[in-house]
């Protein structure tokens, strides 16, 4: 076990500007793009003595209701969930390239070679990667996701103080606990959901003699356009739109965070206009009733095939 978090530790540092820096760099850039649209903000409602929608100034006041209060807390918790998802696909696209060059790098510079001298077992180096993908890539990004957009909340509620609202009643109002703990506790279903695209591409970049990105992207596709031109012949009974859906986009895009979406339980939103009852209809059980889909574990199923396969392709691949 301490071996394997060694591997792991290993896999962070090597690739720490895109593990660590790349989620750093984006919640940076997030931030000061909102700052920049906050004090622009600012400037247009001074200048025009409010911001103007449908031909009405609105101003913001002091003095809200509870419940405006109670939908202010829940807007924040949505802005805090929708920070956290726009750098989770910043780090997907980071993992997507990363799983490509995982195996393929050590093969293409020779390092491999000096790997395989050490009692370190084929599939532990495998399952590290995986891992680090799966599992350590997605933590980061939803620790940097929420601190972001605190940031960005802390912000917004000053703003709303110089206005005359209170800071602490409308922070308070906010559960970033909560919205922490449910992205916690959606890394596993997210790293089930993904072992298909993780397996496709450990595998290319485990089989692949040369241009493992061009493999990963052409095969599926590849393959996609001669089903969908069978069916448009009429030669085959075959449903193109059923397998871009399940095989192409499963093979390429399951790394997207809540794709899985599709796969679960109808929603049931008590109060359409209030922020809180969607917040509340979108809880883990309703994520997790995706568990109940074929479609989710015959994907892994295949993911955890391909990650086999690739396992065996690094052992007996031969480079010389």
């Amino acid at each position: 076990m301490k071996t394997f978090y060694w591997l792991v530790k290993r896999e962070f540092w090597e690739h720490k500007g895109g593990f660590f820096w790349a989620p750093v760099v984006t919640g940076i850039v997030f931030l000061v793009l909102n700052g920049m649209g906050i004090i622009l903000g600012e400037v247009f409602g001074r200048r025009f003595g409010g911001l103007q929608f449908g031909g009405g100034n609105v101003h913001l006041q002091g003095g809200m209701s509870l419940e405006d209060l109670h939908k202010a807390g829940a807007g924040i918790d949505i802005m805090l969930y929708a920070v956290a998802a726009i750098i989770l696909g910043v780090t997907a696209i980071v993992v997507f390239f990363y799983c490509l060059g995982a195996l393929y790098d050590d093969r293409r510079d020779r390092s491999i070679l000096f790997w395989k001298s050490l009692p370190l077992s084929d599939s532990s180096t495998v399952l590290s990667k995986l891992a680090s993908a799966a599992l350590l890539a997605p933590a980061i990004s939803i620790i940097v996701g929420v601190i972001v957009g605190l940031v960005l909340a802390m912000f917004l509620a000053v703003v709303a103080a110089i206005h005359g609202i209170s800071l602490c009643t409308l922070l308070m109002e906010a559960h970033p606990f909560r919205v922490v703990a449910t992205l916690v506790l959606l890394i596993p279903l997210y790293a089930i959901w993904a072992l298909p695209t993780l397996g496709w591409l450990l595998l290319c970049s485990a089989w692949a003699k040369s241009k493992p990105f061009l493999w990963a992207i052409a095969l599926p596709v590849g393959s996609g356009v001669i089903v969908s031109w069978f069916g448009l012949m009429g030669l085959l009974n075959l449903s193109s739109d059923w397998y871009w859906k399940n095989v192409v986009s499963r093979l390429l895009g399951s790394l997207i965070p809540g794709t899985w979406v599709g796969n679960t339980s109808p929603l049931v939103i008590s109060d359409h206009n209030d922020p809180a009852a969607l917040l509340d209809s979108l809880d883990l059980a309703y994520h997790y009733s995706a568990l109940a889909s074929p479609s989710l574990w015959i994907g892994a199923a295949a993911g955890a095939a391909m990650i086999a396969g690739a396992v065996w392709f690094r052992r007996w691949r031969d480079e010389s």
